[in-house]
């Protein structure tokens, strides 16, 4: 550590037993509770269902601006209003808010990121008299505990990485929270008895927003305010939709026929968004935040902006047949059209449909004990994706550009092109062909196989072009194909044996996906990931999956001097001039002699190659018990977790591994100050860690009230039950969780882990 220099903390014992600041922020007690009430009833006209339901979670992370609270109200009915007629509806209303962490899964601040990268020798408070007001903490607005004592300032590892509890004083009271108003009304008509006509209108009126204040506070020199503001963001958004559909059934003898033909109108987004900020209020708490304060108009900055509206017009036919129920036939066609795209490419026809043989209704197929049923099925259908901003395919102007307008050179603020237009901009288009089976064996196992092969093609995309073109924002356009192809195995068996039933279920899924095109001009698409200051550690390019691990290959690490003056290249120079013993060896996979970017390969993919599941069911009288587990393999996990680029911050137990000397390390390599072998500063596969697990996701046992007992009280059924949630997880990955998910699967920059969870929980029927 000391880098051929003195050693630093040559009494390490002094420094004591240090601080966990992982400890210091992660609770081990995050109380969770969920209660929900339902009412249903009706009579031969009209029937209802009603629920009402509240919820609190604690998070598990900085628990004090870390939480998650909701409440809901529900309510459906139908109504007959006569032979011809039917009428119904729901309604739902949900209220959230939410404390959360700013800043997850990365590595530029926030308690998480803090917590692993923070020096384990500066204290979470400080105690000492002798040191409270000196340095650091002699800043007026050093932030304190309820004591007094200022929060440990680490003079070692600084930037975005503050004491993560100084760091929740500064975010307390803030929140994010939503209403929600979702509801739909229908009215049917039984034209005939074959005929329906049925018309559903629909809404969501949504209301959310976020406030929060921030004090005066210093927390390093990089993270401080010396004026405190108060925020609020308010948005509103309104979405219809309007179904009619005619549907049409009947049975010709041993025909059976349904077709069903519609139009759908669809907008959503009709609203907008207002936010005002006030600075340096008369105040120093968030409860006593408010914008009554008589603050000067130069300390207000307001916000406010107009929503977009996006629209669909869909016209949807489909027919359903059957011959005896023994051959099946589903045919769907679709023509949907998006204010996304221009008139070019704004409609676009999806068809789809599946066919189905139940073999075992054949009259060749004679009863066994082998081969109960068998069901043989198969089909084709393509599906459209309109998930892009809107106005793509527009030139849009914007404001903000200067010019130079007359002989004098006057400065002038004006108006340009902030992206190039794209009249072609279209659906993106995924079709998939299936075909599989079902069958019954032996009376008591079932049998799921499918095959699929899917096909996604003008995979909306941003284009990246030349700076001196001129627009501020990359065009978008339809810039690649991407095949995904595999199958999936699901096996059940269920037994009952007098009062003990038992029941197991497992599946298996195997995944292939490549990048088939990207573009004329080239064969690749830089990544969606990058890393501080390596840049893009993925690639996507023909031939690989999409956003594949992109990097250095290493080939172990140089031992001696002797090998490090024995990798040459043909011309007798040194391939890695300035690597030491203790350096990556890095692979000259090109074979020009030198180490360069061009000399990067793939890595591995962050798409789990295999997927698969356990559920066991088993009850016996009045108990019974159920257990799920998951798992992953064949995937790569990008392990993010240490900043690069402040020098001292802290590193994972590994790194006590590091190579010392000879034939110490042959994949953890020497620590210095400079990195001139560019050991942690290049993407290699150095980072990349084995993501394969298994987890075992719910444990539950329950227990059902004997009638005679539960009738007692009045109620029809009494059940008490206790579940445990992500109890073992079994994997080699040395992040938190290997369930990555976000933007790019796979990039662990110190995402919120999942909560182990014990829950007692009761349902009571009356």
């Amino acid at each position: 550590m000391a880098d051929g220099g003195p050693i630093k903390y040559a009494n390490s014992a002094a420094l004591g037993k240090g601080t966990d600041w992982q400890d210091a922020i992660f609770n081990d007690s995050a109380f969770r509770y969920t209660h929900e009430l339902s009412i249903s009833g009706g009579g031969e006209k009209s029937t209802f269902y009603a629920s009402f339901g509240i919820q609190d979670q604690e998070g598990i992370v900085a628990t004090e601006i870390s939480n998650y609270s909701k409440k809901n109200f529900r309510l459906n009915s139908t109504h007959k209003i006569s032979d011809y007629f039917t009428f119904g509806q729901t309604f739902g209303y949900t209220h959230q808010k939410t404390k959360g962490l700013d800043n997850p899964n990365t590595e530029f601040g926030g308690p998480l990121s803090s917590a692993i990268n923070l020096d384990p020798i500066t204290p979470l408070v400080v105690t000492d008299p002798a040191v409270d007001g000196t340095g650091f903490y002699a800043n007026p607005n050093v932030v304190r505990d309820a004591s007094g004592r200022p929060y440990g300032i680490s003079s070692l590892v600084q930037q975005e990485m503050t004491n993560p509890l100084g760091f929740m004083q500064t975010r307390l009271g803030a929140f994010n929270w939503s209403d929600d108003f979702v509801g739909n009304a229908y009215l049917e008509a039984n034209i005939t008895s074959h005929l329906k006509f049925r018309t559903t209108l629909g809404g969501k009126l949504a209301y959310w927003g976020k406030e929060g204040f921030t004090p005066v506070f210093f927390l390093n020199p990089n993270m401080k305010a010396d004026r405190n503001n108060y925020m609020q963001e308010n948005r509103k958004s309104f979405s219809w939709t309007l179904e009619n559909i005619l549907t049409y059934s009947n049975k010709f003898g041993d025909h059976n026929v349904n077709i069903l033909a519609g139009q759908g109108a669809y907008v959503e987004n009709i609203g907008g968004m207002i936010g005002v900020t006030m600075f340096g209020l008369p105040i120093t708490s968030y409860k006593d935040a408010s914008f009554n304060f008589d603050i000067p108009q130069t300390d207000r900055v307001n916000t406010a902006e107009d929503f977009v509206e996006h629209k669909l017009a869909s016209l949807f036919l489909r027919a359903n047949y059957d011959f005896k129920e023994k051959y099946l036939f589903t045919g769907i066609v679709r023509r949907d059209g998006s204010t996304r795209f221009g008139e070019n490419k704004k409609f676009g026809v999806f068809p789809s449909f599946s066919l189905g043989w139940v073999v075992s209704k054949e009259g060749f197929w004679k009863e066994n004990n082998v081969v109960n049923s068998l069901k043989l099925r198969g089909g084709y259908g393509v599906v459209g994706n309109d998930n892009i901003d809107d106005f793509k395919y527009r030139g849009l102007v914007v404001g903000g550009y200067n010019y130079s307008v007359g002989n004098a050179g006057a400065i002038t603020t004006g108006y340009g092109n902030s992206t190039l237009p794209n009249a072609d901009l279209g659906w993106e288009e995924t079709s998939q062909t299936t075909v599989g089976l079902d069958a019954k064996l032996f009376n008591d196992f079932n049998l799921s196989v499918d095959y699929y092969k899917k096909r996604t093609t003008g995979i909306l995309r941003n284009v990246v072009i030349p700076g001196y073109v001129g627009v501020v924002d990359p065009p978008s356009a339809n810039i690649a194909d991407m095949n995904n192809s595999g199958f999936e195995i699901e096996l059940g068996y269920k037994k009952r044996l007098g009062e003990f039933n038992l029941g197991v279920n497992g599946n298996f899924a195997y995944l292939k996906n490549e990048i088939t095109y990207v573009g004329s001009s080239t064969n690749y698409i830089v990544g969606d990931a990058s890393f501080q200051s390596m840049g893009p550690v993925t690639r996507t390019q023909v031939g690989h999956s999409f956003n594949e691990f992109y990097g250095f290959k290493t080939a172990g690490i140089f031992q001696n001097e002797a090998e490090v003056a024995a990798y040459k290249n043909a011309k007798g120079e040194l391939i890695q001039p300035k690597a030491r013993p203790g350096d990556f060896r890095w692979v000259d996979s090109n074979g020009d002699g030198s180490i360069t970017d061009d000399d990067k390969q793939f890595l591995g993919t962050n798409i789990p190659k295999y997927t698969f599941g356990l559920t066991l069911n088993l009850d016996y009288k009045n108990f019974d018990f159920m257990a799920f587990a998951q798992g992953a393999a064949g995937s790569k996990i990008f392990q993010g977790l240490r900043r690069l680029d402040v020098l001292n911050a802290n590193y994972q137990t590994k790194a006590l591994d590091r190579w010392v000397g000879e034939g110490t390390s042959n994949d953890y390599p020497r620590l210095t100050n400079d990195d001139p072998n560019k050991n942690y500063s290049n993407m290699s596969d150095f980072y990349l860690e084995n993501g394969n697990y298994v987890r075992l996701k719910i444990v539950q046992v329950g227990y059902t009230m004997p009638t005679n007992l539960s009738s007692k009280i009045g109620a029809d059924k009494v059940r008490f039950y206790l579940t445990g949630e992500n109890l073992i997880t079994f994997t080699k990955y040395s992040g938190y969780d290997p369930e990555i998910g976000g933007q790019v699967f796979g990039v662990d920059k110190g995402v919120y882990p999942q909560a182990r969870s014990i829950l007692f929980g009761a349902n009571v029927q009356f």
